[in-house]
């Protein structure tokens, strides 16, 4: 009754004992920074999409809220959603470089963030769509509409990035 090989890792090569990790200069003087915020974010693929759609929604807004409105409910509501959807996204940013995710373990956070994507998404995407049937041809709520659609853009694939690797963790995870 097999139930199947199993790999045991450890840190010890079969030569000997492993020799300890270098301790360089920089390292050490990094560890205190390194405690209270994450600088790898900031150049990680996911801190610099959340910056994209930070600005494609600012320019969004600013495009929408600097031009001549022809039907008030459909630009407020693209204002309103564009604006929630930014400081959400500020929110979710921050919580990652001050690494808040591991202090406040009470919360799913992936969970979270997946879901305001999957919400947000959703209402950025029919915002967009109703400020460019709206728009009339007038250049800034044309432009307003043409970077809501791109701040949509960069929110699938922001959601689907991490859907991607937590798929992959969860199932790297269970063959292990």
């Amino acid at each position: 009754m097999s139930h199947g090989a199993r790999v045991i890792r450890t840190g010890v090569s079969s030569g000997g004992p492993a020799a300890p990790p270098p301790v360089t200069v920089a390292s050490s003087s990094a560890g205190s920074d390194a405690e209270l915020m994450d600088g790898g974010y900031f150049r990680s693929c996911a801190g610099m999409l959340k910056v994209a759609q930070m600005i494609s929604l600012l320019i969004g807004f600013i495009s929408v809220n600097n031009s001549p409105w022809t039907d008030y409910s459909a630009y407020s509501f693209f204002q309103i959603v564009t604006m929630c959807d930014l400081v959400m996204i500020l929110f979710f940013y921050i919580m990652h470089i001050f690494r808040v995710y591991r202090k406040l373990t009470c919360v799913s956070w992936p969970l979270a963030e997946f879901l305001h994507y999957l919400i947000g998404t959703i209402l950025l995407l029919i915002g967009s769509i109703v400020a460019a049937a709206k728009s009339y041809n007038i250049t800034g709520l044309v432009a307003g509409a043409t970077f809501g659609f791109l701040a949509t853009i960069l929110c699938v694939i922001s959601m689907w990035s991490s859907y991607k690797v937590s798929c992959i963790t969860q199932s790297t995870n269970a063959s292990v």
